[in-house]
């Protein structure tokens, strides 16, 4: 793993704007507030979603009810929406009940790309709850329970829904939405931040996984 350069910024600053990412303010603002230029806390930013994204790729696969989904990213256009939409970042999400949740950019949304995420971030046994998408049907011949909900006629039928994962889509947009356009090559930052938003939830913990992740003196 390449070694990450320390900054050269002073501790002080550092540990306010790292404050400020926690609390979701965007770079520009928080550059004004701790009186830094708006470039410097755009770099300090990504270093930190750079720090987050490396942490999350060492997370362990989930077993028991897991929710999947895939939603897609972007500015409203007119046009088709969902699965298909023009100028769309594509992602794939899946979500432990009660626990965590995986996003990752895909290429595609054919049973070849999602199956091997899921195999991959899924332990075998487990339940796994989907929509109708013909992508998921591969899930009913495989190591897997699989259950499918059609929301055309059911938001939900005892425990078999994937709301779980629509609410995170949900939080990630909204979170997203402040940004004035995010380009394709860093959408895999922002999303590993929205990421580790949802799964620590309390931002006094995340502060403090920030400030070890960033090598700063508590």
């Amino acid at each position: 793993m390449k070694a990450r350069r320390r900054s050269r910024l002073p501790v002080s600053i550092q540990k306010r704007l790292l404050e400020h990412f926690v609390a979701g303010t965007p770079a520009r603002s928080a550059a004004e507030l701790v009186g830094v230029n708006r470039n410097t806390a755009t770099l300090y930013y990504r270093k930190l979603r750079e720090i987050i994204a490396e942490q999350i790729t060492h997370e362990a696969p989930v077993s028991g009810e897991i929710e999947v989904d895939e939603s897609y990213f972007g500015e409203h256009r007119k046009g088709k929406r969902g699965r298909g939409a023009a100028g769309k970042v594509a992602v794939f999400g899946l979500l432990k009940r009660h626990g965590r949740v995986h996003a990752v950019m895909i290429p595609n949304a054919g049973h070849q790309t999602l199956m091997s995420i899921i195999r991959k971030k899924v332990q075998p046994d487990s339940i796994v709850y989907s929509d109708p998408w013909h992508a998921y049907d591969k899930l009913d011949v495989s190591e897997f329970h699989h259950e499918r909900i059609d929301h055309s006629r059911h938001l939900a039928l005892g425990r078999n829904h994937i709301n779980g994962i629509e609410n995170f889509w949900s939080q990630a947009k909204r979170h997203l939405r402040r940004y004035n356009g995010i380009p394709r090559k860093d959408f895999h930052l922002f999303l590993a931040e929205c990421e580790w938003r949802f799964n620590i939830r309390s931002p006094a913990k995340l502060l403090k996984i920030l400030t070890q992740g960033a090598r700063l003196p508590t």
